[in-house]
């Protein structure tokens, strides 16, 4: 099934299989009782940060009371009962994302966390969804098949829920009408145009200016990250200065939605991890290991910057990724080259998703751009095709106190191939895995 339902999306032309897609979600909502109706819709749109600030306004929501659904990237929650994305799509599609939705109706979830990426709204997967409030994250560049390789496009899609949220009706819910809100990042430069939508209210949140919720004095340690917000400070267990303008994201909309900053403060602390983001792996080595799902320049740029905050002098910071295919910006390839051979100390250069493109020339498109930032191969830039053993030499080459990042797959539970395939991955477990046989030498 998966081989014919390939062949076709390579014989239809993407704009008749996106039109499919419209009347889909209409169905799938329909037949399944328009469930969003009933429940509080949060919706986190941007390039980065969505499944991080997904997850924290989970656990305020949870902490408050509240019984709440998520569904994002890495995991998908209903109330407290938690499983991974095994499906490899943000936003899953609507007929599977709809049933999800009545799911947590049933369990009796009054509000829903969701990831709304642009490429899922590309396919309309957020039609039939009446969303309450839009968290607007960040834009960065994203050059996909999806959006005709073009930055314009992916706007014009990623605003599709802004569109609609605006001329969307107000619920009335347990007696109350609920407003409709746009939360924003003042500090990207895309901020004003996500804003101009007719709502109720629209807020900003920030770290680098004035703004509603400026996240100010920012500290990171290995223990986490701490900051202040309108004289309240606030500590999360997440490494790296970036998740400062997630939660900022996050004390804005909880506050938004009513949620005492003693609640906020809370929620935020309770949350230890977040699967594949900054995940720390110990089998009680010497050397520290995190999971990321770092995978493009603006995300492996902010890696290597929290690896450059925790690493102790004269220690080396190791990282092993990859690249994507399947219509992703084969430009990217050796930006990312260039951005981790001027960064990091030791490379290797492994599959990601190759999708139907050519797994060696993808590795090689990266490796050049390392090679033009210095860095020269079997000294400290590795090409190796196989991740599982790409993954062996990169804990191999570790000593006391180096810092090694597993970047670009995060949590996800499969491997994408060639002609629609995948077997099923997790860096995570690998990584555990090919510890413990280093560990027993």
């Amino acid at each position: 099934m998966k081989l014919i339902k390939h062949g076709v999306r390579k014989i239809l032309p993407k704009s008749l299989l996106d039109s499919y897609h419209f009347p889909e979600a209409i169905r799938a909502a329909r037949k399944n009782g328009n469930p969003a109706d009933s429940m509080v819709i949060i919706g986190f749109v941007g390039s980065k940060g969505k499944t991080t600030s997904a997850n924290l306004l989970w656990s305020v929501l949870h902490a408050t009371g509240i019984k709440a659904g998520q569904i994002g990237t890495a995991n998908i929650r209903i109330g407290e009962k938690e499983e991974l994305n095994k499906w490899h799509m943000t936003m899953p599609g609507a007929p599977r994302l709809q049933k999800i939705l009545s799911q947590m109706k049933k369990a009796g979830c009054t509000h829903v966390v969701m990831e709304v990426p642009s490429e899922g709204q590309t396919q309309w997967r957020h039609v039939g969804i009446n969303f309450d409030m839009l968290v607007f994250t960040n834009v960065e560049r994203e050059i996909m098949a999806a959006h005709r390789n073009s930055m314009t496009v992916l706007h014009q899609h990623n605003k599709r829920v802004f569109s609609a949220t605006s001329k969307a009706r107000r619920k009335l819910i347990m007696g109350k009408i609920i407003e409709k809100v746009i939360v924003a990042n003042s500090d990207q430069p895309d901020a004003e145009a996500y804003m101009s939508f007719a709502v109720d209210r629209k807020v900003t949140f920030s770290t680098k200016r004035p703004s509603d919720f400026w996240a100010k004095n920012i500290t990171v340690n290995t223990h986490g990250t701490q900051f202040d917000i309108n004289q309240t400070t606030y500590h999360i267990n997440l490494v790296g200065e970036v998740n400062a303008i997630n939660s900022a994201g996050v004390v804005a909309a909880a506050s938004t939605l009513g949620i005492s900053d003693k609640h906020i403060q809370a929620g935020l602390n309770q949350i230890k991890t977040i699967p594949g983001r900054m995940e720390p792996i110990d089998e009680g080595q010497s050397f520290t290991v995190f999971v990321d799902y770092a995978h493009e320049p603006a995300g492996m740029t902010a890696l290597m910057k929290t690896g450059q905050d925790l690493l102790q002098k004269d220690n080396k910071m190791i990282v092993l990724f990859g690249g994507q295919g399947g219509g992703r910006d084969s430009e990217k390839r050796a930006e990312l080259g260039k951005i981790t051979g001027k960064l990091a100390d030791q490379i290797i250069v492994t599959d990601d998703d190759p999708y139907d493109d050519d797994p060696m020339q993808i590795i090689e498109d990266i490796a050049v751009g390392a090679e033009e930032s210095g860095k020269k191969r079997g000294k400290n830039l590795w090409l190796i095709q196989d991740r599982r053993q790409g993954i062996h030499k990169a804990l191999e080459l570790a000593q006391p106190d180096d810092i090694v990042f597993i970047a670009c797959k995060g949590a996800d539970q499969l491997m994408m191939l060639t002609g629609g395939t995948s077997i099923k991955w997790d860096d995570r477990t690998v990584t555990r895995e090919e510890l413990k046989k280093l560990l027993q030498k």
